[in-house]
């Protein structure tokens, strides 16, 4: 049986404030008070810890039996302090329906980007056939998934679009349009270029791995200031997704994007089973550790991974806290010890405060990290 759970003394990472969050057995937030009155239950101390509402990454690859791109759901979302994982284009028409019932057996909620290839990531040039992107067939998986298909995904790398220059993204495009979901657009090595890529895109639309550290195909130029094409882009509310993955993300360039002031929208970590064990990702503390360490605050980090995530994906919900709804949590620490980080270019740095995720409650239940 279910059990009201009291988080005692808590910082909210969203407020200036300390409290108690009372949830009830029925999931539900009770209260949210500097000290609440309730007692019974399962009481969790909280002194020093931070809440917020229940991180989301944007950007996984959740299929386990996908190679090398794929885990395991609850592997990379609440046993790492993750409530909701957008898994970014592993499937296209052809296997979402399968990613859609992994889904309901997990404890993590999951949420998918369909890939424009029918194929997904059965194979890593999985746009270099431009057959495979079949609009029929989107279409229909688009009908059948209408609360979890939640954007498009086009990987416009020349090691996936092959001979097809832009068409990929030409068609995705049109796509787009027809079924009134956002793109999401890999960038990675030429061709295409950036420069060709970014005026593609309209509102809403998000750029991922947009700190990777490839030489020929960065959004900032060789002095370190963003290319027009890319504050074009921000003129026009295109989006900017860390996305950091195991090739996409340098501190050189992250840095370069922090002095120009070309902040993230979203941090998400591109978690697959290799990225996570061998890293350089490991887990969503451990990306949102370097963010701390480049320089960023608390409440700089924290939005990237709740409310505005939650906000882009049409389900504000999801991020907040507020009495009455149902509890979906994060519970995390920031701890004075090192860690060592590594960025994608094998870069080794040192950061004297560590994000560590300690515990989620979400779909009824608390579950410690």
């Amino acid at each position: 049986m279910k059990e009201r759970t009291i988080w005692r003394n808590v910082r909210l990472a969203d407020r200036p404030q300390t409290a108690d969050i009372v949830v009830e057995a029925d999931g539900r937030i009770a209260e949210l008070a500097g000290a609440c009155t309730a007692s019974g239950g399962k009481v969790i101390d909280c002194t020093g810890m931070y809440a917020s509402s229940g991180w989301i990454d944007l950007h996984v690859h959740a299929v386990p039996g996908l190679d090398p791109y794929g885990d395991e759901i609850d592997e990379i979302g609440v046993k790492h302090g993750v409530t909701t994982i957008v898994d970014a284009g592993s499937c296209g028409a052809d296997r979402i329906d399968e990613l859609a019932a992994s889904g309901q057996q997990a404890r993590t909620r999951v949420l998918a980007l369909l890939n424009v290839s029918r194929i997904g990531l059965q194979r890593i040039d999985e746009l270099s056939e431009l057959p495979w992107i079949d609009r029929e067939e989107a279409l229909q998986a688009i009908t059948r998934h209408r609360d979890f298909i939640v954007g498009l995904k086009a990987r416009m790398s020349g090691s996936v679009i092959g001979p097809n220059g832009l068409e990929p993204l030409h068609i995705a495009r049109r796509l787009s349009g027809e079924c009134g979901l956002p793109l999401m657009v890999h960038i990675g090595s030429r061709p295409p270029g950036v420069e060709e890529i970014l005026p593609l895109l309209q509102e809403r639309d998000v750029i991922t791995h947009y700190l990777n550290g490839k030489q020929d195909n960065r959004l900032f130029d060789a002095a370190g200031e963003p290319i027009p094409a890319l504050l074009d882009a921000r003129a026009r509310g295109v989006r900017l997704d860390v996305g950091h993955g195991t090739a996409s993300f340098s501190f050189e360039v992250a840095e370069m994007a922090k002095r120009s002031g070309i902040s993230f929208d979203t941090i998400s970590t591109d978690i697959y089973r290799g990225n996570r064990l061998n890293g350089p990702v490991r887990s969503m503390s451990h990306v949102l550790t370097k963010f701390l360490h480049l320089g960023y605050k608390l409440e700089e980090i924290i939005p990237a991974v709740t409310s505005r995530s939650a906000e882009w994906l049409g389900r504000p919900e999801l991020g907040r806290i507020k009495v009455g709804e149902p509890a979906n949590l994060t519970l995390f620490e920031v701890a004075d010890h090192p860690s060592e980080l590594i960025d994608s270019e094998g870069e080794i740095r040192t950061a004297v405060q560590t994000i560590q995720a300690r515990g989620v409650y979400t779909n009824g239940q608390y579950l410690t990290c």
